[in-house]
């Protein structure tokens, strides 16, 4: 299935495991896939700027609705450092206690092992076991259903606007949420998405 995205197909698809690793998000969910659609530079994009949606109120929404756990991460390492000084005012090196660890026990003895994930389904390929972060299964069923909509429209590619069209066939998540509330025209963004596939080059 992969083989079929466009380049900007492509983007949109690693573009979402980056705005869920900037967010501190353990899954690759509809929100992130919308994210990254504004952020791609495609027909989709201009449609759904067209409609009035722009990244930085998405993002906003994405936040108030899952939280921004990257930034709860760089508040955890201030934390650690914290720590680490008030350890060295009582005379207490962490850095040494840490190597010590390492030199009985193995280096990364103080790291918790990453379960490996099975690659499974059709879209197993998206991560790996080496710290990708995995599609969700709504998320899955959207790329699926962006093929689903490229042969309806008789495509033999799957663009962008194919994986906005899968999203709203999928009809369900916090991108169609943010979407709703922000007063789309389903059926306007449809017929947008189809002129854009016939009349922009593909990429």
């Amino acid at each position: 299935m992969f083989e079929r995205f466009t380049q900007g197909a492509r983007a949109v698809v690693t573009g979402a495991q980056d705005q869920a690793r900037t967010l501190g998000h353990p899954v690759i969910d509809t929100e992130h896939l919308l994210l990254a659609l504004l952020t791609v530079d495609s027909g989709a994009a201009a449609v759904l700027r067209d409609a009035g949606i722009d990244r930085q109120a998405v993002r906003a929404a994405v936040v108030r609705q899952v939280g921004d756990l990257g930034d709860e991460a760089a508040a955890a390492a201030d934390r650690d450092a914290e720590d680490a000084a008030a350890l060295r005012a009582i005379g207490i090196d962490l850095a040494a206690v840490r190597a010590a660890i390492e030199e009985n026990f193995g280096a990364g003895a103080l790291h918790l092992p990453r379960p490996a994930r099975k690659r499974r389904g059709i879209l197993g390929r998206f991560h790996a076991t080496t710290g990708r972060i995995p599609f969700s299964g709504r998320n899955k069923k959207v790329l699926e259903l962006s093929l689903r909509e490229a042969l309806r429209l008789k495509h033999r590619f799957i663009a962008p606007e194919h994986i906005l069209l899968g999203m709203l066939r999928e009809g369900q998540g916090l991108a169609m949420r943010i979407l709703t509330d922000r007063g789309v025209d389903f059926t306007r963004m449809r017929d947008e998405l189809a002129r854009s596939l016939e009349t922009r080059p593909v990429g």
